[in-house]
């Protein structure tokens, strides 16, 4: 076993786990776009990311490619990690603005506008359907071309794949091709018509954390009864 922190409960959790494994267990929400039990962590949406260890030294790091370690401090929902997220969910809604799972993750999160400019839905490049492909399908028909700007994903020299079976598992898992949402306006591309109330305490200056995790939010009411 090993000992830590997490939002300053000391906790021991099974050596060789996650921070987001730990973290979930105990009962403390981290959004995940590209994490899936069942397939491999991977790290590319970085919403998952928490804050570790203490004072100028602290850094965040993504949850679930991070092991826990003996005498790690974590903290899963501070200041910095919520702007964090938030700063993630915008730049998603510019690229995949219609996609119903990001929409209610950014109303989640309080983001009420879109800052950066809309693209036409587009691939996040999260990576679950290549890793649905290939360690759940064992068919490896679809992976990732080329870097930077240019990366994409598709079948080796954009051929028709002999070993795709049309299963339909890398749609399933697609945060792009799920659901989808049409209010997306420029001036207020979240609607926020599918999501609980976002926790006022952390908009609070004497709060650095927030107070509970209980869904829907009781901070509200906290706020109408003085305390």
């Amino acid at each position: 076993m090993t000992n830590l922190t997490i939002n300053g409960l000391r906790v021991s959790v099974e050596t060789g786990s996650t921070v987001l494994e730990a973290a979930r267990f105990l009962g403390f929400p981290i959004p995940t776009l590209c994490h899936l039990e069942g397939l491999s962590p991977y790290g590319a949406c970085r919403l998952c990311v928490v804050e570790i260890g203490e004072g100028p030294r602290a850094k965040l790091v993504t949850s679930c490619t991070y092991r826990v370690e003996e005498g790690l401090k974590v903290r899963t929902a501070s200041t910095r990690v919520v702007r964090a997220r938030r700063m993630i969910l915008e730049l998603l809604l510019g690229t995949c603005p219609q996609a119903k799972k990001i929409q209610d993750l950014a109303s989640a999160h309080g983001v009420r506008q879109q800052r950066f400019r809309q693209e036409h839905d587009d691939c996040i490049l999260c990576g679950l359907c290549v890793r649905m492909c290939e360690e759940q399908m064992m068919a490896r028909a679809i992976g990732f071309r080329g870097r930077g700007e240019s990366r994409s994903i598709g079948t080796p020299f954009d051929m028709k794949s002999e070993v795709c079976r049309t299963c339909g598992g890398c749609q399933l898992v697609c945060p792009a091709c799920q659901l989808r949402c049409t209010f997306v306006e420029k001036d207020a591309a979240v609607c926020g018509g599918c999501v609980n109330l976002q926790p006022p305490c952390l908009d609070r200056p004497k709060f650095d954390n927030m107070m509970c995790y209980m869904k829907p939010c009781v901070a509200c009411e906290i706020e109408q009864d003085g305390r």
